[in-house]
């Protein structure tokens, strides 16, 4: 059993994410106020936005022109600090699978672990931030493991989709060491990282994505 996704596959999953994270509006920015401007997610979602505007031509690309030509569309068009890692993430992706055509087992992790270099050295920031990549790190670990101890497909999309959602959970309880968080007296303790939650969706919907090419 294996999967492969095209460019194709990718818009897919681009379209899908976008409904995801159109769809939690609300309770986006209900986090993001708690804590910061509250315009994550109005800016999260007008990057998806314009990427499914585009998603015909993103579909006919190779799948590294495709994440590079997502990571210059994100750059240009997400407000503030979230546009310049998601573009720099997609560009660090497309490079890891620079003149591939489609994405395996191995090179959906080295997407997934250029993007997670990429936001860490960008964004100055670490694991245990109260950012991001509080979802994406653990869901990259939990792919490696899954590639190392040669588990199958389902159980990695099962696996790597509930370490991006517990890591969201788990902002809850952070101190924020980046962001507007940062300002409050508590450092935002008691609420969840609203860019935590919206990668939680990304890396979910891929992993949703993935397992129903195994069917």
């Amino acid at each position: 059993m294996g999967f492969v996704l095209t460019a194709a596959d990718y818009a897919e999953y681009v379209k899908r994410t976008y409904e995801v994270i159109r769809v939690n509006g609300d309770y986006v920015t209900e986090l993001d106020l708690a804590t910061g401007d509250g315009d994550h997610w109005s800016n999260i979602n007008m990057g998806f936005e314009k990427l499914v505007a585009d998603i015909e031509a993103l579909a006919s690309m190779n799948i590294s022109d495709e994440l590079k030509a997502i990571g210059k569309s994100m750059m240009a068009v997400i407000g503030g600090s979230s546009g310049v890692l998601y573009g720099s993430a997609y560009l660090a992706a497309a490079k890891a699978v620079k003149g591939k055509e489609v994405l395996g087992k191995q090179e959906l992790y080295d997407v997934l672990e250029a993007m997670l270099n990429a936001i860490i050295s960008r964004g100055q920031a670490q694991e245990g931030f109260k950012t991001m990549i509080d979802s994406l790190a653990p869901a990259v670990k939990a792919y490696k493991s899954c590639i190392e101890n040669g588990s199958n497909e389902k159980t990695l999309c099962e696996v790597v989709k509930k370490a991006a959602i517990d890591g969201a959970e788990n902002t809850k309880n952070m101190k924020a060491v980046r962001g507007r968080a940062t300002y409050q007296a508590n450092k935002g303790v008691g609420h969840l990282d609203p860019g935590a939650i919206t990668m939680s969706y990304q890396i979910s919907t891929l992993m949703d994505y993935v397992a129903e090419k195994l069917m």
